[in-house]
């Protein structure tokens, strides 16, 4: 019987101790970033290359926005005479049709107004309509694929199109920066997160050769790429950016991300539509996870998707919601069962969390200078208030412990060791119940009466469980088989380029 607990004991422990290893795997793809001039950054085989593109824009009520996009795009530093611009028209009912048509007068042969009388199937439908214009006839060389809001730097796409010099590459993406102004929290989050999951994974994975997503507003395909994946951007799933990205990469193609071309794009300003786009995106990398079982784990000569190092990165991200809820359940159950040995577990696993997230917050701030001035409370705040302060005290736990005990006994007729007890079960728990409190602080959002109390919890729970809740409710619309739908998050032209 002894020999039987000792053993589920362990298992509980090894439970518990899984939970590092999705931040261990992130700190290992900061580390590739190491190499990146050495390996990965494709600089080395680029030459001069200026295509002749099409911008393709799908534009579904976006008056406010769209009219600022043209105009930037006409003003690239790319030759007038190599440039077109595409935007489909999803049979929108605001100014939309009439601000492009205005463009389209001014600047015959460069801008061209599609319409779809039929709107409302998706993204995807709306780009396919327009890919099959620009695809019947020859004069494009290459794609541009981006959204309607987006602000190109001047130099941006010609520092893209160069990497198409070489015939073995298929598609580039660029450096998506959140550019709301004014920035609200939301935004500042954004950026911060954008640092590490663009300037820094997509370094580390152009070392590995295994691309995991063209950005959406940011997608530039070689023409005969885009036709040997079928001409046409996938319908079935909420994660089109992606098949693309994964289908260049099967046909043989590579897939590279330049960190030095920037474009800006306004992103969500408040939790809820923050929470409908990132469940979209959610979605789609479930069904991508699915519809990819013959590639994951599967070594090939043509592309580094089946690595198992690119594949363990991609399910750290996935099953990340997973491990925190079991780390909790299990440290909570080794807290009635065998109280010592929680407490050692628990320190060894924030141990980890705390050598993880110094490294990884420093070097993403370091990245992106200018954004890490900006943003460096938000990386700071991005585990959330509680998480940070059970990192501090792993860090440091006697200078903490006094002020916690202090600040116990200030909390009457309760005894001291209640108060400990219940803290100490409630530490155990936080993995768990962070993301709980974050989905909490997305609903009461909208109510008049505790939306004040929403960015409080959110800063309570953290940005980052906020992204591991989204995942938990992907999962579920998923097994439930909820609708795809295309709910785009709503601009309002609020965004600068720096």
């Amino acid at each position: 019987m002894d020999l039987v607990l000792m053993g589920g004991e362990w298992v509980l422990i090894a439970i518990v101790m899984a939970a590092a290893i999705p931040l261990i795997a992130a700190t290992i793809q900061f580390g590739l970033i190491g190499l990146h001039g050495f390996r990965g950054s494709h600089l080395e085989s680029v030459g001069t290359a200026l295509p002749n593109v099409a911008i393709v824009i799908p534009a579904w009520n976006e008056g406010a926005v769209i009219g600022q996009s043209i105009e930037r795009l006409l003003a690239l530093d790319y030759p007038e005479d190599a440039l077109r611009i595409f935007v489909v028209d999803d049979a929108s009912t605001d100014e939309t049709p009439d601000v492009v048509r205005g463009w389209e007068q001014r600047t015959p042969g460069r801008v061209f107004h599609l319409r779809r009388e039929k709107g409302g199937e998706g993204k995807a439908h709306t780009l396919n309509h327009g890919l099959a214009r620009v695809l019947d006839d020859d004069w494009a060389q290459a794609v541009l694929i981006i959204d309607a809001d987006v602000i190109y730097e001047p130099d941006s796409l010609r520092r893209m199109s160069r990497h198409l010099s070489d015939p073995r590459v298929g598609a580039v993406t660029a450096y998506i920066k959140e550019g709301s102004r004014p920035a609200r929290l939301i935004n500042r989050f954004i950026a911060y997160e954008y640092i590490t999951a663009q300037a820094a994974a997509r370094r580390g994975q152009n070392v590995l050769g295994a691309m995991a997503c063209l950005a959406g507003g940011a997608q530039l395909l070689a023409r005969d790429n885009l036709e040997a994946i079928g001409g046409r951007i996938d319908t079935h799933t909420l994660a089109e950016d992606t098949v693309t990205t994964f289908a260049t990469q099967l046909s043989g193609r590579t897939v590279v991300f330049d960190g030095t071309a920037t474009v800006w794009a306004e992103e969500p300003a408040s939790l809820t539509g923050l929470w409908k786009q990132r469940l979209r995106w959610a979605r789609g990398n479930v069904q991508v996870s699915r519809r990819f079982s013959h590639v994951w784990f599967r070594r090939s000569g043509q592309h580094g998707l089946g690595g198992w190092t690119f594949g363990v990165f991609w399910f750290c991200i996935l099953l990340l919601p997973a491990a925190m809820i079991a780390a909790s359940l299990s440290l909570v159950t080794l807290y009635f069962s065998h109280f010592d040995r929680a407490w050692e577990v628990f320190q060894a696993l924030w141990i980890v969390n705390a050598v993880t997230f110094v490294f990884i917050t420093t070097f993403a701030l370091l990245i992106d200078p200018s954004t890490g001035r900006r943003t460096w409370v938000e990386a700071l705040m991005f585990p959330g208030a509680i998480s940070l302060l059970i990192l501090v005290y792993t860090a440091a736990p006697a200078p903490v412990g006094a002020v916690l005990h202090l600040a116990s006994e200030s909390v009457p007729l309760v005894p001291q060791d209640v108060i400990a007890r219940v803290s100490i079960l409630i530490a155990y728990a936080w993995l768990g119940l962070c993301m709980a409190v974050a989905w909490i602080a997305k609903e009461i959002e909208r109510s008049a009466r505790w939306r004040r109390l929403s960015p409080f919890l959110l800063q309570l729970a953290g940005y980052g469980p906020l992204l591991c809740a989204v995942t938990v409710a992907a999962v579920v619309k998923e097994a439930r088989g909820a609708e795809m739908t295309w709910d785009k998050t709503e601009k309002t032209g609020a965004v600068a380029a720096r």
